[in-house]
């Protein structure tokens, strides 16, 4: 009798349709490859496969997150990246990459509140000491430096003071003193800025906000050199905090748009900016391209005509008043994220900066009254009257 390889109902049900037979090689579209595996037909294909570095598990490789990799890799102009599951996982594995029991960290004062919290709460426990200093400030900065200084960490704009620094005089000086440079480049993105062509050893990216636009995402990146991401991915293995294969599909796809997106989103941000310094209610804007910006030349210098997406404003510090501001807003709304295509409000008292003690805070120039803007692509015009028209509660 012919052996026509039928099995039972139970078996066909695992095996039928389980592969596909003709090609499939570049469809329009990356495919989401949501398989845990990928199956080898032998112990020489498993080590032809290791060889390769190609696809066996998927905490260790997935083609969706490879080819986030690449795009990643490409846009900030570096040698290889990894991609995390989430910003904080890509800054917290970055840091780890170059830092060990007995090394010291400078870090800039005006940090996301969370990176604080991990040199703090985390580092400090495994004899891992940061100092904190205006990295604005180089007089300052050098002479905070100690021998076993290892790392120097800052944002290419700070959140949420908006302060800028000097990547290429910092990296100068870090690799002085044999000490690696990290950058958080969320704010500004490679489609604004890439710090490793300013001498940063590592970039990281929340790839959360603008890179992905669309607040459907939670995903994180490093990009650098080689060597130093090769210990940065083994970390990564061993930790677990990979990137899921539809998360890296979404974040590809809305990274497609990018550079539209965050040319609207800047020239919104530029006038938005410029309108509410004329208010009388406002009493401070703080946007790179404004004179009254403390590093407005050195913004020049670096960014060109490119100034990014944040804002910070000051408020009377009154909160029943801000309240009505913000439910008066027609357009603007608050979220607990940023870089999304809307533009949306934060308020760094009760969420990035909510576990620092006043007093650390108002040393910041985090006051009671400070807000933060992530613009979005609205009618530019729309988007002033609006913010304008719900400002009149403070008359």
């Amino acid at each position: 009798m012919e052996d026509n390889n039928v099995f039972s109902y139970e078996t066909e049900l695992l095996i039928s349709g389980a592969y596909t037979h003709n090609p499939v090689s570049h469809p329009e579209a990356m495919p989401i490859y949501l398989t845990t595996a990928f199956n080898v037909r032998d112990l020489d294909d498993l080590e032809e496969r290791y060889k390769q570095k190609g696809f066996c598990y998927n905490r260790n490789r997935n083609p969706n997150r490879t080819a986030l990799i690449e795009l990643m890799t490409n846009l900030e102009n570096g040698e290889d990246s990894i991609i995390c599951s989430s910003g904080m996982a890509a800054i917290f594995t970055a840091i780890m990459t170059v830092v060990e029991s007995g090394d010291h960290i400078l870090a800039d004062k005006t940090l996301y509140g969370e990176t604080i919290e991990i040199f703090t709460d985390i580092l400090n426990k495994y004899n891992i000491k940061t100092t904190f200093v205006d990295f604005t400030n180089l007089d300052e900065l050098t002479a905070a430096i100690r021998p076993n200084t290892k790392l120097f960490y800052t944002e290419t704009i700070g959140n949420p003071m908006i302060t800028v620094v000097d990547v290429d005089a910092i990296a100068n000086l870090a690799h002085l003193h044999n000490a690696y440079m990290i950058v958080d480049n969320t704010f500004m993105t490679s489609a604004a800025f890439k710090p490793l062509e300013h001498g940063a050893d590592l970039v990281v990216n929340s790839l959360t906000k603008f890179a992905n636009g669309h607040s459907d995402a939670v995903c994180g990146s490093v990009t650098g050199k080689i060597e130093l991401i090769k210990k940065a991915y083994h970390l990564q293995i061993l930790t677990g905090c990979t990137a899921d294969s539809f998360t890296s599909w979404l974040v590809q796809r809305g990274m497609r748009t990018l550079y539209l997106r965050l040319n609207k989103q800047m020239e919104n941000a530029k006038n938005l900016a410029e309108a509410l310094e004329k208010s009388p209610y406002v009493l401070k804007v703080r946007y790179p391209s404004l004179k009254s910006h403390k590093q407005n030349e050195l913004a020049k210098r670096l960014f060109k005509d490119k100034f990014g997406a944040m804002l910070t404003i000051e408020l009377i510090d009154d909160r029943r008043k801000m309240n009505m501001f913000m439910r008066k807003l027609k357009l603007a709304h608050y979220a607990m994220t940023l870089g999304g295509i809307r533009t949306t409000l934060s308020y760094p008292v009760l969420s990035s900066h909510s576990n620092m003690p006043e007093s650390e805070r108002l040393k910041m120039g985090i006051t009671n009254g400070t807000l933060r803007i992530s613009v979005g692509i609205e009618n530019s015009d729309d988007l002033i009257n609006d913010f304008l028209q719900a400002l009149t509660v403070y008359e």
